[in-house]
């Protein structure tokens, strides 16, 4: 080391160390040019095990901020945080890397004027079980792949520690557990549980239900600690990111309270994020820039029923417009007035198991009609702007015994008729706007479980094959499906979007990783993020150069904004 590199190291402390921070000036506004620049705090990451360490998340959060800040380690080790992305002041450092907690330090102190430099040391974790992913608990408990899809439905309001963790036998699963969790609306988490209205009809179900508890209760006793002291079975973990993985710098934005749960994310015209808050009944706003929050309240137009919004998407005016679940209505929320204006489902359609969960109005101003879909009974909605007038269609409503069908999404193409993603018979279909004739187009593959989607400039329909393990594409014009298999398993694409350079973006609710696919190659790239993340929908700004990737942890009460270094 030369004695110029010499005086621009500091010397660490245990638990704290003073360090020089570059003031950036004038710093291009993408994230390609960060690699080129000075940073403002570097170093190398170690430990006794391993020596250098690629993949390893590391964490900055200034004193008093809501912002955290995460880069990656490269193959040799070494971090760097772009001048830009950090300030003067002190720091919080964590980490995220399988097996390994941090040794030091854990924090650090950062002065203006010049770049700072710290190495930190990571030990070999005692308690590996703490730091695992609901993806990687699936893949190490034994069982069938039809045995664990079962657990895809309880990750949508807690994670997998909570049973595997737990000591209830068989019994205790069939009789108190399975029960109680079938009667909490879907938005629930453990802070803020809420109880469905419509619990009757799930006993309607009578032997059919009894049963498939049986099952789930007979394995999820098998997995626990209901017999054991210790799990019977290998725990499994992902590997770190490596090579392209690790370029990227990851921005989270804390919420004012543990309870919110951000499940739609996007970016507004006027460059803030705004969200729908899956359990409450209000509408949220982070200015990227500052970190500073905005939130409006949501009429309550059902006291009594389950709170909170699911689908967030803009019209071509800017507006936003929300699907209100148990509320039964659809909401635009003016951008100039920053007001709501509501529509409830017309008397008929208000039913104890109404759920409205998206409203799509992109395509809203070439006839004033702006299309939602009813969970709870496989309806389709369309409104009339101008009138209120709500016109229904039920097309599965005289399915045979034993015929299922659930529409989870509604798409509509360029010319604003509507197309659908029907999760459970595992049909893309179409209504035509003119005749409100549905067409049906099965998947090519059984165990797909099609859910969120959009649609590109050429009416093709990318969309998350959440049970097959798969990005989808239907192009509506050729009638043909296309699928790419994700990498790793277990991953259970969500949502999915397209951005301006081809890539398809998909996030999972289950392993914290969010999936880039080059669909000219069929490259992916995983991008692993700092905590455990419920991701839902994604969203892809490609007014920004390259495109910023965009995502709400459901259950972490953050926004997570993803830049990559390419």
């Amino acid at each position: 080391m030369t004695a110029r590199e010499r005086t621009m190291r500091t010397k660490i402390l245990p638990l704290a160390m003073t360090a020089c921070f570059a003031t950036a000036l004038g710093f291009p506004g993408h994230s390609a040019a960060w690699a080129q620049s000075a940073a403002a705090l570097s170093g190398q990451v170690t430990s006794q095990e391993e020596g250098a360490m690629e993949g390893v998340l590391v964490s900055a959060k200034k004193a008093g901020s809501t912002i955290t800040i995460t880069v990656v380690t490269d193959d040799k080790g070494h971090y760097s945080f772009p001048a830009a992305k950090l300030g003067a002041g002190k720091y919080a450092i964590a980490i995220r890397a399988i097996g390994y907690d941090l040794d030091g330090p854990k924090s650090v102190d950062l002065a203006a004027d010049k770049p700072a430099s710290a190495d930190i040391k990571l030990a070999k974790t005692r308690n590996v079980a703490r730091q695992m992913s609901n993806g990687e608990w699936i893949a190490s408990m034994p069982g069938t792949d039809q045995q664990k899809q079962s657990m895809l439905n309880c990750v949508s309001c807690h994670t997998l520690e909570r049973i595997v963790k737990s000591s209830y036998d068989k019994e205790g699963f069939q009789t108190q557990i399975l029960p109680r969790m079938g009667g909490y609306a879907n938005q629930s988490i453990p802070l803020h549980p809420q109880r469905r209205v419509a619990t009757r009809l799930l006993e309607e179900r009578g032997d059919v239900l009894a049963a498939a508890r049986e099952r789930q209760a007979e394995f999820l006793a098998s997995i626990n600690l209901s017999e054991s002291a210790a799990w019977e079975y290998k725990l499994k973990t992902l590997p770190r990111p490596k090579g392209q993985a690790t370029k990227v710098v990851i921005t989270e934005y804390d919420l004012p309270r543990p309870t919110a749960e951000p499940h739609d994310v996007i970016v507004g015209i006027d460059g803030n994020a705004y969200y729908s808050n899956f359990g409450e009944q209000t509408f949220g706003m982070i200015d990227p820039k500052t970190g500073a929050h905005t939130e409006y309240q949501v009429p309550e137009l059902k006291k009594g029923w389950p709170t909170g919004m699911l689908g967030l998407r803009a019209d071509k005016q800017g507006d936003m417009w929300l699907g209100m679940m148990y509320q039964g209505a659809i909401a635009k929320f003016d951008m100039k007035d920053k007001k709501f204006t509501t529509w409830s489902m017309p008397a008929e359609m208000q039913k104890d198991q109404t759920q409205v969960n998206m409203v799509r109005a992109e395509q809203a101003h070439l006839d004033g009609k702006v299309w939602s879909q009813n969970n709870g009974f496989a309806a389709i909605h369309r409104l009339d702007v101008k009138t209120g007038n709500i016109e229904s269609l039920e097309p599965f409503k005289a399915a045979g015994v034993g015929e299922t069908h659930n529409i989870y999404d509604i798409i509509p193409d360029s010319q604003n008729n509507a197309w659908f993603t029907d999760i459970a018979a595992e049909f893309i279909g179409k209504v035509d706007k003119d005749t409100m004739k549905v067409s049906l187009f099965q998947m090519p593959k059984k165990t797909s479980g099609p859910r969120r989607g959009m649609m590109d400039a050429q009416d093709r329909i990318w969309f998350g094959e959440y049970r097959g393990n798969r990005i989808g594409m239907f192009d509506t014009k050729t009638a043909q499906f296309k699928e790419w298999d994700l990498p790793t398993p277990w991953t259970n694409a969500y949502d999915v979007a397209l951005d301006k350079n081809g890539h398809a973006w998909t996030g999972s609710m289950i392993n914290d990783r969010v999936v880039r696919l080059n669909t000219t190659t069929g490259a992916f790239t995983e991008y692993l993020l700092p905590k455990t993340t419920n991701i839902r929908r994604v969203f892809v700004d490609n007014n920004t150069t390259p495109p910023t990737f965009w995502v709400g942890s459901n259950h972490g009460a953050n926004i997570i904004k993803l830049e990559t270094l390419d």
